[in-house]
């Protein structure tokens, strides 16, 4: 498995990573045993980054990752915290942070939490010096080792680079989201900020494997969350709306060559990106797994290819996303 360093984090990490949302919530039901499944094939096969939050199950997916660390004391684990309170600047204090410090190093056990990242917080939250400060003072407290933010839109992520100490932003990138390579990926490379490349499949758009009938359970985002309804919808298939999506993803096929299918190109698309330092593919079983890792073994994608998605997403995907994130 390549490894790519971040400046600012002081370490690499396994190109392609796994993200662990689907493993707490939001994703339909996921059982213990196929949540340590998922995460130690990961493990096995090179994974040295797993990303969750403190949101994912209401902690249940941070003890899965903790779980895991304590097996494998080699692998990088980073939380998020920020969206179990309502999304208001003054929630994002010092209080809140100690506290919420507190009950991820309890689920993860660990004393010290590898890197510990802002949650989608609201826009006065990147203009507040105060909060910054607290988090640097919880890294001289050696209550984090790093911190970095995650973000929904590329003016957030700027903000974000601009801060001295933020090691990492954790964005939307993939074949519907484009808007990242314009300005964010070049100013996080000369600033020595990792990206963590999020939704790089669009909730699963980008697999090939949906159409304009395919449904989702109930407890699934890609039910509820259609239109924005629980948090930002851009989080739900990029925000593209779910036929155009199922379109662009049957027009994007046919640039994919034998050796690969849908997802992995998907995946290979975003790690060719200049800048990226790792890609966060969800999983829900150990198949899956392994045919996200083997996206870091393909060679990079033919100058056609990468002109031919810009040509997708320029025809049917920009008018619904470029200028809102």
């Amino acid at each position: 498995m390549e490894s790519r360093e971040i400046a600012r984090l002081g370490r690499s990490l396994s190109v392609v990573g796994l993200g662990t949302w689907q493993l707490g919530a939001d994703w339909g039901d996921v059982s213990e045993d196929a949540a340590d499944g998922v995460l130690e094939t990961a493990a096995d096969a090179g994974v040295t980054f797993f990303d969750t939050a403190d949101a994912y199950g209401d902690g249940r997916s941070e003890t899965f990752c903790g779980r895991l660390r304590e097996r494998h004391p080699e692998v990088f684990v980073a939380t998020k915290m920020g969206r179990r309170v309502a999304q208001e600047t003054i929630n994002y204090n010092r209080d809140n942070f100690l506290a919420w410090n507190d009950r991820s190093r309890e689920n993860l056990g660990m004393q010290t939490l590898d890197l510990v990242q802002l949650h989608c917080p609201p826009d006065g939250v990147y203009e507040n010096d105060t909060v910054f400060e607290t988090l640097d003072e919880m890294v001289d407290d050696g209550r984090i080792a790093a911190y970095g933010v995650s973000v929904e839109t590329c003016a957030q992520a700027l903000a974000a680079i601009a801060r001295p100490h933020v090691a990492t932003v954790q964005i939307v990138l993939n074949c519907f989201r484009l808007k990242p390579l314009e300005e964010v990926l070049p100013a996080a490379h000369e600033a020595g900020v990792g990206i963590i490349a999020r939704v790089p499949l669009a909730s699963g758009l980008l697999s090939g494997r949906y159409d304009e009938n395919t449904t989702f359970d109930a407890s699934d985002h890609r039910s509820y969350n259609r239109s924005g309804e629980a948090f930002d919808v851009g989080e739900t298939f990029a925000g593209v709306p779910f036929e155009v999506g199922v379109r662009a993803a049957q027009e994007l096929s046919a640039l994919v060559g034998d050796d690969s299918s849908l997802a992995q190109f998907a995946l290979r698309w975003v790690i060719d990106q200049p800048g990226v330092s790792t890609v966060i593919p969800g999983a829900r079983n150990p198949e899956q797994v392994c045919a996200n890792v083997a996206a870091g073994d393909l060679t990079p994608l033919r100058p056609e290819q990468l002109a031919g998605v810009r040509d997708v997403y320029d025809r049917l995907i920009r008018e619904h996303v470029h200028d809102r994130w």
